[in-house]
């Protein structure tokens, strides 16, 4: 018990003999920040770099199909006895790099590709507003998930056109009676579309026409599937099952689109977890962290010195020849030009 606790948290090597290694033996504790010092030729880089990291690409390698393997450089296994408790290995060369804003551990390693790739394939969206969860589902997966209710279930498929919203929706509930349709559920009570239904147009209402009333068995797969694809194009992409035997009800949607919020999302893919991506990178700083806007304390020299005699202090500006100049923005008189003579207070009193 002691020993499987020891090499889950230590990573152990023993006789590592690559390069001008002698025959070494060592535990490095995992979890902790662990340095290792000599002087050049004492073999540093061969036992974290030819020693370590080589197993661990070998061993990452050996996991792969034998197609994936042909597309890999082959790197040759280390000449060591063993290596224990071994995790995977990223190795982060010393080398120049150049000062951009844009990279980072993961993007230099390029780890950051396979979790891009990661969050896109097993990733669940959620509606940023609400935290609903997210899914989208076909047709037969919709299908196949009611079927397995159970024989016999009755259920009522419905078609959301109103969801949790304000207003009478007249024109709503007249589509439905002219679309051909019986029922209609609003707020959660059924009614006939003949039947007069007043709506307060301050509060939130919730519209569903009853596309089809059945009781699952196996020969009514088809007729299901077609009730749920009708119910599908009423609704945009949405379609709510409710069971008629405990009143239990699911809403399925074949998008990526939060039903309570209206909240639509992209499909997941790797280039919508990029910040170095349009399609993935903040619309307000590009993705960059940061943005850059001027400092009038930086651009103004003095707030009382004339702009003839260097008020502005910016890059490019220059003591102004004499006579009205264009102003750089307007003033709030609306004045299109100002004088050389006026300091910087004059033109922006709020900044003086």
């Amino acid at each position: 018990m002691i020993e499987n606790t020891m090499v889950e948290s230590d990573l152990i090597v023993s006789g590592a003999r690559q390069n001008n290694l002698k025959n070494i033996s060592l535990t490095i504790p995992k979890e902790k920040l662990t340095v290792i010092t000599g002087v050049s030729g004492s073999g540093k880089s061969s036992l974290a770099f030819d020693t370590i990291y080589a197993e661990g690409q070998m061993r990452y390698v050996e996991s792969l199909s034998p197609y994936a393997r042909q597309f890999l450089g082959q790197r040759g296994r280390p000449d060591v006895d063993s290596i224990e408790g071994l995790s995977p290995a990223i190795a982060i060369e010393q080398r120049t790099t150049n000062a951009n804003p844009r990279s980072t551990v993961g993007t230099v390693t390029e780890v950051y590709d396979y979790l891009r790739l990661l969050w896109a394939r097993i990733g669940v969206p959620h509606c940023p507003k609400c935290g609903r969860e997210i899914r989208r589902q076909s047709v037969d997966q919709i299908a196949d998930r009611v079927m397995a209710y159970g024989e016999g279930t009755r259920i009522m498929i419905m078609a959301p056109l109103v969801y949790g919203k304000r207003g009478e929706h007249a024109r709503v509930l007249e589509r439905i009676q002219k679309e051909g349709y019986v029922r209609v559920r609003v707020d959660g009570s059924l009614y006939d579309v003949g039947e007069e239904i007043t709506l307060d147009k301050n509060q939130r209402h919730t519209i569903e026409v009853v596309v089809d009333r059945i009781a699952l068995r196996e020969e009514q797969l088809l007729r299901l599937t077609g009730s749920v694809e009708t119910a599908l194009t009423l609704s945009e992409g949405l379609v709510v099952v409710s069971r008629m035997d405990n009143g239990e009800e699911e809403l399925f949607s074949t998008s990526y689109a939060c039903p309570e919020c209206g909240i639509s999302l992209p499909e997941l893919e790797p280039r919508i977890f990029s910040f170095n991506n349009p399609y993935g990178s903040c619309p307000t700083c590009s993705g960059l962290g940061f943005f850059m806007k001027i400092d009038p304390e930086m651009v103004i020299a003095d707030k009382n010195l004339p702009l003839a005699k260097g008020g502005i202090a910016a890059m490019g500006w220059r003591a102004l020849p004499k006579g009205p100049c264009p102003a750089p923005t307007t003033p709030p008189s609306g004045k299109s030009t100002v004088s050389p003579s006026i300091p910087p207070c004059a033109i922006f009193p709020r900044r003086g």
